[in-house]
């Protein structure tokens, strides 16, 4: 193993005593300084060690801890990324031909486009349901269309349906969901195995 392997332990041993630590202090609604150095922590690698502790001692989501789930998800999703590259599964040159990665891949086209229409509906019965003060999507439910793929459909509905867009897991998050999922086909395109 080598110094940046030794690093990778190391930061995602400490993202995961933080994440006790903060839950040990009741923290976890992003104002306390443990808090924020978690924030930083998985941006500089430590989004598995805190995706394992709150797999381990957090796994209800609520209100509160939705936006700093989404955001080390997300982190944690890219770092993967960036950790393929740097070894070395990446192809010797670099494309930006998505039409003719999609024409290659019908698949993905097809689970996109059902993907997004499923997203779509989903949060356009979330906001028929909100008007007529009936029972409600998980806002879990809700994120997660859009994590495995329906980000479009989660973006259109909520802007054009006016829903969700106040809570910035949703303004902030889906944005960022989409952000993740272009890096992931870039290197979907570009990866070699």
């Amino acid at each position: 193993m080598g110094i940046f392997d030794y690093y990778l332990i190391t930061v995602n041993i400490i993202g995961f005593l933080l994440f006790l630590i903060n839950l040990w202090l009741g923290g976890g609604d992003g104002g306390t300084i443990v808090d924020k150095m978690i924030t930083v922590v998985s941006i500089l690698g430590g989004s598995f060690g805190i995706i394992v502790a709150i797999l381990i001692f957090a796994r209800k989501p609520e209100k509160y801890n939705m936006m700093s789930r989404v955001f080390v998800s997300c982190v944690f999703v890219i770092q993967i990324v960036l950790l393929l590259v740097i070894k070395g599964h990446i192809a010797d040159s670099i494309t930006f031909a998505f039409w003719e990665f999609f024409q290659e891949n019908k698949v993905l086209i097809v689970y996109l486009i059902v993907i997004n229409v499923v997203t779509f509906a989903v949060y356009a019965i979330d906001k028929a349901n909100a008007v007529e003060h009936r029972g409600r999507v998980r806002i879990v439910t809700l994120l997660a269309l859009a994590f495995f793929g329906g980000s479009i459909g989660a973006i259109v509905a909520m802007y054009l349906l006016r829903h969700k867009t106040s809570k910035d897991y949703f303004t902030i998050g889906v944005p960022l969901i989409m952000v993740m999922q272009v890096i992931v086909l870039f290197y979907s395109m570009n990866a070699a195995w």
